[in-house]
């Protein structure tokens, strides 16, 4: 199999093509976040309608799974030949930080408004994104709640770089059989917690950062099969029928020690084959512009949600009580559009503009080279509008290593 520095040698290849239905899926996960949050705050009193979103979130937390998952997948499908590791982690803290610093300071006057004691040591160890890694029971939850997952990141992209060149370097084999693995060893992390002291299982198997990476590089090693054109997985209708009947199921009938490996798997085959949709310019329901801006706009919404909630509940005292009748879902509703324009706002004049400060400038696109079409395969669709970043990617499809993707063009 070729290595990437052996492609120097040969004609420069198209970029590989974007993939935005990977923008639209994410922000189907943050409003699965979104939804098993406004469940477990009980803001729907009505036994009824608390049903019915108990019923579509209950595993809503596995929105997070699925962001690691897309984060690896579309870190390794974008990763450029020539971009130092420095560049790399430059232009992740460029994307990741300037939201949360935001949102940290935010949180720490809303604690102020309710008179809430903070803990410096906590305070401190959150801004700098080192939470996850103490498992001190409400350390890892301190100040911004939600940005536990962005410390698992950092420590992602801290690896990443490191490890990229010895997955472009794998045998086929060895992928495969990574793809086979790695939801083993999700799976066994619940046996494995029995060795862990038990204040400090839910850390080691929903915090841990080396533990949550597992999710991380299943997307990664899927991403480098599909580089190479190798990647068999089903199409994205028989993909997302499989993740439906797979979320049913784990629901009612499946204990947690095996719908979160069977989510895990659920979501790679939406995600692959969403990206293959992409790539080959087949339909694709995730690419609409609405979808576009709501995956835009999601790694905002979930860093300003919890926030925006509990403390608007708390300051009209209806925290823990919950709305009757039609007033809960109403509320709920609410609290989605609110989030939205705040998400969109933070967006606009925060995420954006940092980015463009922050990161280095890439350098400009290769115009494509002229290449004959394989025999009988479809040109590849770039999709109607351009790719965004999810909780940890950005610019998607931008790579210029040689792929049997690129002959599709």
């Amino acid at each position: 199999m070729t290595s990437v520095a052996a492609t120097s040698a040969a004609p420069p290849a198209p970029a590989l093509p974007r993939l935005p239905s990977l923008t639209g899926l994410r922000w189907i996960a943050a409003l699965l976040v979104f939804g098993f949050h406004a469940g477990t705050m009980r803001i729907i009193a009505e036994p009824d309608y608390k049903a019915v979103v108990d019923a579509l979130f209950t595993l809503g937390l596995s929105g997070v799974q699925f962001f690691f998952i897309l984060s690896g997948f579309v870190l390794v499908w974008s990763a450029r030949p020539g971009d130092s590791r420095r560049t790399f982690w430059r232009r992740r803290v460029a994307k990741i930080y300037p939201n949360h610093l935001v949102l940290w300071a935010a949180t720490l006057v809303v604690a102020w408004w309710f008179a809430d004691p903070v803990l410096p040591a906590a305070a401190l160890e959150n801004l700098l994104l080192l939470q996850a890694w103490d498992p001190r029971p409400g350390w890892f939850y301190s100040i911004n709640t939600v940005s536990w997952s962005l410390s698992c990141e950092f420590f992602f992209y801290l690896c990443l770089p490191l490890a990229l060149p010895l997955l472009r370097r794998a045998r086929p084999k060895l992928l495969w059989a990574l793809i086979v693995a790695l939801p083993l060893l999700i799976l066994a992390l619940w046996p494995a917690q029995e060795l862990v002291p038990e204040v400090s299982r839910w850390w080691f198997t929903q915090i841990f950062p080396p533990v949550r990476s597992l999710e991380f590089w299943l997307g990664a090693v899927a991403a480098e099969l599909m580089r190479r054109g190798l990647w068999r997985g089903p199409g994205l209708a028989a993909a997302s029928a499989i993740f439906v009947v797979t979320w049913v199921a784990a629901a009612q009938w499946i204990r947690a020690e095996l719908w979160t490996t069977l989510l895990a798997v659920a979501y790679l085959l939406v995600i692959t084959a969403a990206a293959d949709a992409d790539v080959r310019g087949r339909r694709s329901p995730w690419r609409s512009r609405p979808l576009i801006w709501l995956g835009e706009v999601s790694f905002a919404f979930y860093l300003v949600h919890v926030l925006v909630m509990t403390s608007v509940l708390r300051w009209s005292g209806d925290w823990g009580t919950g709305f009757a009748s039609w007033r809960g879902p109403a509320v709920v509703l609410g609290f989605l559009v609110a989030n939205l324009i705040l998400a969109g706002l933070l967006h606009r004049f925060v995420e954006t503009p940092m980015m463009r400060r922050l990161a280095p400038r890439r350098p400009a696109r290769p115009a494509p080279v002229p290449r004959q079409r394989a025999a009988g395969a479809q040109a590849a669709g770039d999709g109607d509008a351009p790719a965004s970043e999810s909780a940890a990617a950005d610019e998607v499809g931008q790579a210029n290593g040689r792929s049997p993707y690129a002959d599709l063009r």
